[in-house]
């Protein structure tokens, strides 16, 4: 054969970027507020993913007043602790966690329908 210059494609993971999260440049830690659909016209809103060194139980105690809706934190071996509350609460949660200043508002990220 001749003078051709065979080049051997290497092993390409498209995923790289999402595994570098540890790179701490790009990692943002998101504040998940989602609904769970229980029985009938019943719902549940979850609030997952608010930074360790806040009290969960302080927070609940003035959701729950601000609200007018009862509400438990729930200890998950997966997710840490998880703040439920009775009701669709999504845009009431995340409007009060942006304004008593617990997180900015670029880092809700709000699940369901």
């Amino acid at each position: 054969m001749s003078d051709l210059d065979v080049q051997i494609p290497t092993a390409f993971d498209p995923f790289a970027d999402a595994n570098a999260e540890d790179s701490g440049a790009g990692a943002k830690e998101y504040v998940h507020i989602r609904i769970q659909q229980r029985n009938g016209r019943k719902s549940l809103t979850t609030v997952q993913g608010l930074k360790k060194e806040f009290s969960y139980n302080k927070i609940l105690k003035d959701l729950k007043k601000e609200f007018c809706c009862n509400g438990t934190v729930v200890q998950d071996p997966e997710l840490g602790q998880v703040i439920q509350l009775q009701g669709d609460q999504r845009k009431n949660v995340s409007t009060f966690l942006v304004q008593a200043g617990i997180v900015k508002k670029e880092n809700i990220k709000i699940h369901g329908f």
